[in-house]
């Protein structure tokens, strides 16, 4: 009697886990949406000179931006430890391997924030304080190459470990397996081309427009999912967890 209450109890932190997953899913890919767009908004396109008018026009909206993606940015944290709260019964080594690959993404991606913030910095310095434009420009340019560069590495961390999480979704029937089966192969080109994108940097564009529809199908759907039925505490085609 004792061991079914424990392992009901277990049953239920597991599915709360679940649920958790599914809000911050959808949660983290809203935020970093709304905040994402009015970066691009306030920033908008031109010269130097007009994109540091614009962002110091616009600064207290532009760092209530930058600190909406920041939030997104450790919202992702949070649901890293829950699909491995959920999965670590399927297999607690990949699920926390998984997690490991997860949590470097959003370390690097806290990097990427950062980066963010110094060349908001140097825009509205250029406007305010009268700093010499070349410099500040050449500072922004490398700001952004840093940036850049980091968002790269922690992509391929964020690509494996999705894979490895929807991988075991997929061995524990968590979710349909037509939708684990579409993270699993949205994660390979997701993590495939953030690499190609360290050789090929001039195809950013091109390389986000194609790895990141399947991707967001499949985290949006499986948000849903986990959402609104958690998972089975019992599942069939467990792996049995590694200690």
């Amino acid at each position: 009697m004792r061991l079914e209450i424990e392992n009901a109890e277990a049953g239920k932190t597991q599915r709360t886990y679940a649920r958790l997953a599914g809000i911050l899913f959808l949660g983290v890919i809203l935020i970093a949406l709304v905040g994402g767009s009015i970066l691009s908004r306030v920033a908008g396109s031109g010269t130097f000179a007009e994109t540091a008018a614009r962002i110091a026009a616009s600064e207290r909206l532009y760092r209530v931006a930058l600190s909406t993606v920041l939030i997104a940015t450790l919202s992702s944290t949070l649901l890293a430890f829950a699909l491995y709260a959920t999965l670590r019964t399927v297999n607690r080594l990949l699920a926390q391997l998984a997690m490991i690959f997860s949590l470097n993404d959003s370390f690097l991606a806290l990097i990427v924030r950062m980066c963010g913030f110094a060349r908001m910095h140097l825009y509205v310095s250029a406007q305010t304080v009268g700093a010499g434009p070349i410099a500040a420009q050449a500072l922004v340019d490398l700001m952004r190459t840093i940036g850049g560069t980091t968002e790269n590495l922690g992509g391929i961390c964020f690509g494996i470990g999705s894979a490895l999480f929807f991988y075991l979704f997929f061995k524990s029937r968590y979710i349909p397996r037509f939708l684990s089966a579409l993270g699993v192969c949205a994660s390979v080109i997701w993590t495939g081309l953030y690499l190609a994108n360290l050789v090929f940097p001039e195809q950013h564009a091109l390389f986000q427009y194609i790895c990141f529809p399947p991707m967001a199908i499949a985290d949006i759907a499986t948000g849903f999912y986990l959402m609104l039925f958690a998972v089975k505490s019992e599942a069939p085609g467990l792996i049995s967890g590694s200690s």
